[in-house]
């Protein structure tokens, strides 16, 4: 069984428990994910590989509070290997623990997000796929793209995984049920956007402010990135346009309905 180490860095961002690293005990010692270099994270670490070096650190995305972590973690255990992808390819699989996960590439909330399945116990670890609680950033100016995210919702969805075990807050029972209401949800803030640009250009900022309630402040330019990401998607379906002038690649451009 997989061991939940928390890495130690709870805030607005992470949720209250802050990251998640999964540890697999085994004859491939392997942690998925490095948090950010807490030392109470590390010396949690130490103490549930009682003595036995770590081998292995798969990284399911690029973002620093899952890779920053990282060189702490090498100082550590000089003799660990880090692999993220492009070097972890879709389909590969890899040693960990007593077991064997197959890599998944699962691009929309990062360029390089990759899941680890493991077929024998039916548990995937989904890094910031999913998560139970709340919903997964898409920031689309640093490489989020919704269509994408959407299609490894689906990916992950078709392969039935039993749990998921995600970066951030608790394991998830019930993957089939929280996919679909996240696919749910995503079509929901679709038609709210497309409502919101009816007839009158509008921002993505100004949209968040339309479309959601009771944002926290420090969460405002997150939401302005995912309807960003939303508003791409609309314009590639041809429901959405951009005013003249205005660009794809930052927030500020305004959009308003096709038709």
């Amino acid at each position: 069984m997989p061991l939940l180490v928390p890495a130690g860095n709870a805030s607005a961002w992470t949720g209250p428990t802050g990251n998640n690293t999964w540890l697999l005990q085994g004859r491939v010692p392997a942690l998925v994910d490095a948090g950010v270099g807490s030392p109470d994270h590390i010396d949690a670490l130490q103490r549930a590989l009682h003595g036995t070096p770590l081998l292995l650190v798969l990284i399911t995305h690029s973002h620093v509070d899952h890779l920053s972590g990282w060189p702490t973690v090498n100082a550590r255990w000089p003799g660990a290997s880090m692999r993220i992808h492009p070097g972890l390819q879709h389909g590969e699989r890899v040693t960990a623990g007593d077991t064997e996960l197959t890599v998944l590439h699962t691009p929309g909330h990062a360029p390089d997000h990759c899941c680890f399945f493991d077929e024998r116990s039916g548990d995937l670890y989904c890094g910031d796929l999913a998560r139970l609680g709340g919903t997964v950033v898409i920031p689309a100016t640093r490489g989020g793209n919704l269509a994408q995210y959407l299609a490894s919702l689906r990916l992950v969805a078709s392969l039935e995984p039993k749990r998921l075990l995600p970066g951030h807050g608790p394991i998830v029972d019930e993957p089939r049920a929280l996919i679909e209401q996240y696919v749910k949800h995503r079509a929901e803030r679709d038609e709210q956007i497309v409502r919101a640009v009816t007839g009158r250009p509008r921002t993505a900022a100004e949209i968040v402010r339309e479309v959601y309630s009771d944002l926290a402040p420090v969460l405002e330019q997150a939401a302005v990135e995912t309807v960003l990401a939303h508003l791409l998607k609309l314009r590639d379906e041809g429901r959405v346009r951009q005013e003249p002038g205005d660009r794809a690649d930052v927030t500020p451009a305004a959009w308003v309905q096709v038709g």
